[in-house]
């Protein structure tokens, strides 16, 4: 059976990681505006440096819950294609062979002039030099407000070709991967979803499941692979 898995901020939130936004609009106590934008990086780019800097060092803290592990499981069982709109790599970690990091990645560092990847190191600075062509235009790798998601080709082939659709921890309000349940039963995919509570979208699934996803996932990956 081809499964396609998107996992979201909730997944990762019983590892101790922060999940994008809180009830009052603040992320880690910055507005969105001041830390995950292209304007803010070049507003403030000591500030942007220092929240990804916090963050990548949270991640590398955390450890993966029984939830990336049961998806690491089921990957080595089924066909399956692994979406995370996260920027940790808990997945990875955790066992999964492949994973699409649709929104970036805490652990890779982007060149802004001439767009040259590399490991990014613990901590980042505006004055870092590219070592692609030595520029100083340092930036996380990470996708923010007003840019276009990666790997989106390859994203919506996969919605087309599954014939399982499932979203695990995410809030159905960014796009998007909030119309991915939609174009996978558009083409024939069951769509379930697994959440603390029923996300912005939950009217796109056939199936929910609620409570955490480190009870919930193990359990359903286990009907998958039984």
């Amino acid at each position: 059976m081809r499964i396609v898995i998107l996992t979201g901020a909730g997944i990762s939130a019983e590892s101790g990681l922060a999940t994008f936004r809180a009830s009052d609009g603040l992320w880690e106590n910055h507005r969105i505006e001041d830390i995950a934008t292209p304007d803010a990086l070049s507003r403030n780019p000591a500030l942007v440096h220092e929240f990804y800097n916090m963050r990548r060092q949270k991640a590398a803290k955390a450890r993966p819950n029984p939830a990336h592990l049961a998806l690491a499981e089921l990957a080595r069982a089924q066909d399956l294609t692994l979406i995370t709109q996260n920027v940790d790599d808990l997945h990875e970690r955790g066992g999964s062979p492949s994973v699409i990091h649709m929104h970036g990645a805490l652990n890779s560092a982007l060149c802004a002039a001439c767009e040259y990847r590399w490991p990014a190191p613990d901590i980042m600075r505006p004055e870092d030099f590219c070592p692609g062509c030595g520029a100083t235009a340092t930036r996380p790798d990470i996708v923010w407000f007003g840019e276009i998601p990666y790997h989106m080709p390859q994203i919506w082939q996969a919605l087309e070709e599954a014939e399982l659709f499932a979203a695990i921890g995410t809030s159905g309000n960014v796009y998007p991967a909030a119309g991915f349940a939609q174009h996978a039963a558009r083409n024939g995919a069951e769509c379930i979803e697994l959440n603390l509570e029923n996300s912005a979208n939950s009217r796109d699934f056939s199936r929910r499941i609620i409570g955490p996803a480190s009870r919930t996932v193990p359990e359903w990956v286990g009907t998958l692979i039984s």
